[in-house]
């Protein structure tokens, strides 16, 4: 008879529930990790909502910190009771994507029909992390041991929301003394203000409504808050920056509306990076656009995963350089998930992130 844990699992569009599940059997290159700490990420609202597929009875969850339980026989490197955390994106390495290095690509293609999201697994196309165990594939390419004196909340964010925030700074190519512009302040955004610092913009205008959003902004190094409920942030960051627009705009909403603003604030030749996950089709203005001819680019970005980047992820943390914990604003156990999935989807109550906890 099988040994059962507990798990959240998408049921049905709006339901998401904590059910028994079998701990799964560990094969010669996996890990079998006990989680001690998880949490819920906007795309798992996606999810539930029925914007993003999956299929009925998969766990859900992408965002791991736990200890090795067991590892499989042909893994190396690694101790059982060793803390651990594994990015969202669980690359193979040796894939097509991988060796082309597109690392959060691996696997993409036919196999996922339409999905063009072939790194990310857990809760995708396999079970997650919202349970009290978890699987991870290629454990060799994707552990990353957690370093001494960093707690769960700490290293939380590493393998998505800090990932992707940081990822989407890379992407747009950020510059000692450039300018930049991120549209929502909300995890992924936040953590995009944060590495837009870490890597030399030296104006950062974050556009936010909520104030304690606003406030989080300013810690983690906007230097300017717009509130689109009180003006027009196009116009504002034209203001802002005497009309030259700005170097780099980071969209983390998922929205037409602020995927448009962010094209509208670019200086010539700028770079337009996106990180949200759009629920609709977009459409580009050609005014905006500079009918083709702005010299300006347009970028998108899926986590990076894969144990070197938990481990610089994890490196900046230690460093002091940024902190993260101010993001973690609620705590529930995973039994009380369903809970914390009608707080989080429905933003009440000022959160941010929830840790949930086995």
């Amino acid at each position: 008879m099988a040994v059962m844990m507990k798990a959240a699992v998408f049921v049905e569009p709006g339901r998401i529930v904590v059910q028994d599940k079998p701990i799964p059997e560990v094969g010669p290159l996996d890990a079998l990790i006990r989680i001690t700490t998880t949490t819920i990420c906007g795309t798992d609202v996606h999810i539930l909502k029925g914007e993003y597929p999956v299929n009925p009875g998969l766990i859900i969850g992408h965002e791991p910190v736990g200890i090795i339980e067991k590892l499989g026989s042909a893994v190396k490197g690694f101790d059982e009771g060793q803390r651990v955390i594994a990015g969202a994106i669980t690359p193979s390495g040796y894939s097509n994507a991988s060796l082309c290095g597109f690392h959060s690509q691996c696997g993409a293609g036919t196999k996922h029909g339409w999905k063009p999201l072939g790194g990310w697994r857990f809760g995708n196309t396999i079970d997650g992390s919202q349970a009290e165990y978890l699987l991870v594939p290629d454990a060799m390419a994707n552990l990353s041991p957690v370093p001494e004196g960093l707690t769960d909340e700490q290293v939380l964010m590493c393998p998505d929301i800090m990932s992707t925030g940081f990822g989407g700074a890379e992407s747009g190519g950020i510059k000692i003394g450039d300018t930049v512009a991120i549209f929502a302040q909300g995890p992924i955004g936040l953590c995009a203000t944060a590495g837009a610092k870490l890597l030399g913009a030296t104006t950062i205008i974050a556009v936010e409504s909520i104030p304690d959003r606003a406030a989080v902004s300013r810690l983690m190094g906007a230097d300017h808050v717009v509130d689109f409920s009180k003006v027009d942030p196009v116009d504002e960051i034209m203001k802002i920056t005497d009309g030259r627009g700005v170097d780099v705009a980071i969209e983390a909403l998922g929205l037409q509306q602020t995927f448009e603003a962010a094209l509208r604030v670019l200086r010539p030749g700028g770079t337009l990076s996106s990180l949200g996950v759009y629920s609709a089709d977009l459409k580009i203005p050609l005014d905006a656009f500079s009918a083709g001819l702005g010299d300006n680019k347009i970028i998108t970005t899926l986590c990076p995963g894969g144990k070197e980047r938990m481990r610089r992820l994890m490196e900046v943390i230690a460093s002091g350089r940024v902190d993260t914990r101010p993001l973690v604003t609620h705590r529930f156990k995973l039994e009380a998930i369903e809970e914390a999935y009608e707080l989080f989807s429905h933003q009440r109550d000022a959160v941010l992130k929830v840790a949930i906890t086995p």
